[in-house]
């Protein structure tokens, strides 16, 4: 049995190669460590890397939105000086308030009238009573901005300044309320209705949208509505009624004037005198 017996292996022989493979193991495992950190490391700088990308994307898209945002609002304003608007953004705010209401139309009321139409007797005291300097700014009055901003550092209160067309781009394109992007947006407006328009195209635009009742806009359907006849034939004292409401149509009422409201009128007939009267109109 002894001569058949197997051989006992030697120890040496059988931990060798356990040895070898535990120790080929141990070789391995620093390399899958250092794989597996070297990975975790790669990914934030390969984000980091990414965002320069990203953020020039980002840049591109803001710049490209507000170049099609300028040429569509350019677009817009070359059209309505050749075709009459339909209606004011004011005018659908309006609207739109009322509907809320579940209140039933007309949410209210407006109609047009072309400039050939409006008596000079309503040009005249609109650029009396609202500004002065209309015929030759273009569409910022500096001088009463500068007079603005003293009374106020003064101790005045910090009053209005705007002009004709800066009244005409806030109502017919943008919201109520103020705001610095309102504010951007209306200056942008105001400079593209100077560039495409001429100064009586502004004035008759702003005179058939401008608010002069809680409902009523343009100073046909006013007159219609409190004087009984078209703006056409509005006399010298009525149209210095209409636009002594403005800009502010919700503090006065043209079927009840106030003593404010009185002395507003007056004031804008002296104005009307002391500009040259009608001849003042030429000037546009």
């Amino acid at each position: 049995m002894d001569s058949h017996a197997l051989p006992e292996p030697d120890d040496a022989s059988v931990r060798e190669p356990v040895v070898e493979a535990e120790a080929g193991a141990c070789e391995e495992m620093p390399a899958a460590i250092q794989s597996s950190d070297g990975g975790a490391s790669e990914r934030p700088s390969r984000v980091l890397q990414a965002w320069p990308t990203l953020s020039v994307w980002l840049k591109r898209v803001l710049i490209g939105a507000a170049m099609l945002w300028m040429l569509g609002s350019l677009l817009l304003v070359g059209i309505f000086r050749w075709v009459d608007p339909p209606a004011s953004a004011f005018m659908l705010q309006h609207a739109y308030n009322v509907w809320r209401l579940d209140q039933t139309g007309p949410y209210y009321r407006h109609v047009w009238i072309p400039w050939e139409r409006i008596p000079a007797t309503v040009r005249l005291a609109a650029i009396a009573g609202e500004d002065q300097r209309f015929p030759d700014h273009l569409g910022f009055d500096l001088i009463e901005i500068r007079h603005a901003v003293r009374d106020y550092v003064e101790g005045g209160r910090l009053r209005g300044a705007s002009t004709i067309s800066q009244q005409t781009a806030k109502n017919l394109f943008l919201w109520p309320g103020s705001g610095w992007l309102r504010k951007l947006a209306e200056s942008w407006f105001t400079l593209a209705i100077e560039l495409l328009w001429p100064k009586e195209r502004i004035l008759e635009v702003y005179l058939n949208i401008a608010q002069f009742s809680p409902s009523t806009y343009g100073i046909e359907a006013t007159s219609r509505r409190y004087f009984g006849h078209s703006a056409s034939e509005l006399t010298a004292e009525e149209s210095a009624l209409l636009i002594g409401v403005l800009p502010a149509p919700g503090l006065y009422q043209l079927d009840r004037p106030s003593k404010r409201l009185a002395w507003k009128v007056s004031w804008i007939l002296d104005q009307s005198r002391r500009l040259g009267g009608e001849r003042y109109l030429n000037r546009l």
